[in-house]
């Protein structure tokens, strides 16, 4: 697999330090030291590999890390907090990812038998070991940077192998689940779109739990193992994200920032933040911005 990752790193050299599109719906790619408030962020359903350096994603309590030849599967937006480390020869970070496609993925489930096994009390992302077969498609689906001409006819075509064989794999459950309406993970799902849609407004966990078709105990619990929080901590993350890059990118106030995103109290927010971030709102953000200037 050495040569398949070496020749992914060349396709993949002009990333910037910044999400880069390639062309090819979907996909993009990212490279070198990417400012801090960008990856403390709510991250969108994906297929993430890693081809140089590493990275370590945090969401609720969980930490993972992944390596080059390794891929992050992140099956429902959730709010997580990254880093990226450089390779230890010095080589700069280098990813590429596919964003996932819910109407794809049921179009490709629909071709395939259905799994035997359930998952239902297991976090929606996780990180696995990528096949050579994997690999392959994904040096197919990047060669297409510079065919620009064939990525109408061939980019779904490799879209769907990545896609099957993320499937074959085991986080492939991951896949299914958000793309069946029935599933556990489907209904949290869209207990959360109603979470982001709506951040800075109180919420009702009897409302939720009533909208998934749940219980509210089940509802809490299926939340939960899914996020690894439950639905008030989800939306307090979400808020303090958003604040952070408020207070980052448009240079909001700490007051005016924590009244954008719902809060009442500008002391509970200060609170919150720094229980998360290590730091009040205001020394955080300025370490953040003196770090980009240098």
């Amino acid at each position: 697999m050495n040569s398949q990752l070496n020749e992914l790193r060349a396709l993949a050299s002009k990333a910037e330090n910044r999400r880069t599109e390639t062309g090819i719906p979907r996909v993009a790619m990212v490279q070198g030291k990417i400012p801090e408030h960008m990856l403390a962020a709510v991250y969108e359903p994906m297929i993430n590999l890693i081809l140089q350096g590493s990275k370590t994603m945090t969401v609720g309590d969980r930490t993972l890390r992944y390596d080059p030849a390794t891929y992050f599967v992140m099956s429902i937006e959730l709010p997580a907090v990254g880093s990226v480390h450089p390779a230890p020869t010095g080589e700069p970070y280098l990813a590429v990812s596919l964003t996932l496609d819910p109407i794809v993925l049921s179009t490709l489930l629909a071709d395939l038998p259905k799994p035997v096994s359930r998952h239902d009390h297991q976090p929606g992302f996780s990180v696995a070991a990528t096949t050579p077969e994997l690999m392959d498609a994904w040096v197919r689906m990047l060669r297409l940077i510079g065919k620009p001409d064939d990525i109408t006819a061939l980019a779904s075509v490799y879209e769907r192998e990545i896609l099957f064989r993320v499937l074959q794999g085991p986080h492939g459950w991951m896949l299914r689940a958000i793309a069946v309406p029935d599933t556990a993970m489907a209904r949290v799902n869209q207990a959360i779109q109603w979470i982001r849609r709506d951040f800075a407004m109180p919420i009702r966990v009897e409302n939720l739990a009533q909208n998934a078709a749940m219980s509210v105990s089940a509802f809490h619990r299926h939340f939960k193992a899914v996020t690894t929080l439950s639905p008030l901590q989800y939306q307090k993350r979400v808020r303090l994200l958003q604040a952070r890059m408020l207070m980052v990118a448009n240079a909001k106030s700490v007051t005016a920032a924590a009244f954008e995103v719902g809060y009442e109290s500008a002391t509970q927010f200060s609170r919150d933040y720094a229980r998360v971030f290590g730091l009040p709102p205001a020394k955080d953000t300025g370490r953040i911005l003196a770090a980009m200037t240098r």
